[in-house]
Formats: structure tokens, sequence, C-alpha cells
């Protein structure tokens, strides 16, 4: 066998062995629902009127829309769902603006700014 064929010989093996390494693993054995709950966000909760006008992500919804998370009151531990349907261009990422329906579920309007725990719901979930 030539140095030519040696060496071609050498990196189809090489080459084979790398390609079996680099496969993927095999997924494990959770559920999605078991994946779905994987942060529990915390941050200041405030209200809004969405029928004031069309939303950052261009939805037109209604003071009563309740605009799916689970979204929790830290100081009296009131638990409500809500429809994420929007961005607030004033709210940090751990932060919600929600509607007055949605709010009221947890709090007064008067309070005007909670602190709030809140986390994703599973795909297709709902109340």
């Amino acid at each position: 066998m030539n140095a030519m064929s040696r060496a071609t010989v050498l990196f189809t093996v090489l080459f084979c062995a790398m390609l079996a390494f680099a496969a993927p693993l095999q997924q494990g054995n959770a559920t999605l629902s078991e994946l779905d709950k994987r942060i529990t966000h915390v941050g200041r909760g405030t209200w809004y009127h969405p029928s004031d006008g069309e939303g950052n992500c261009g939805y037109w919804d209604s003071d009563s829309a309740l605009v799916w998370i689970a979204i929790t009151n830290t100081a009296n531990g009131k638990l409500a769902y809500g429809k994420t349907r929007d961005s607030c261009v004033s709210c940090d990422t751990s932060s919600l603006d929600m509607s007055p329906a949605l709010f009221q579920k947890i709090s007064t309007l008067a309070t005007g700014e909670i602190t709030i725990s809140w986390n994703f719901q599973p795909a297709g979930w709902s109340p």
C-alpha cells in the first residue's frame, strides 16, 4: 500500500470516528410539561389600559382582556392567570404590565404597582 492510500485510509477512519462522537445524544425521558416551568421570574407588576390603542406587538385588546402565564402577588399570595399578548417598553424583562381585569385578580387598581412572581405555562394549557 503506497503512502497516499495509507493516508486516505487513515483520514477515512479518523473522519468516521469524529462523526460518531459528533452524533447527538439520545433525548431523556422528561416530558414537555416537566420542562415548561423552568424559571420563576420576580419583578414589578403594573397595569395599563390596552383599549387606549394598538400595543407594541400590533394587538388590539380591551381592558377586560386577560392579556396565559401564572402570576402571583408576592405580598398576599393571590394567583391569577393571564395571556401574554404584548411587550412593555418601560418594563424590565421580569416585570409585567397587565390589563386592569388581570391586575384586579391579584390586587386593587389603586395599588398601582406590586411585586410579582410569574412563570410560563405549558404549551396548549388553559385554565
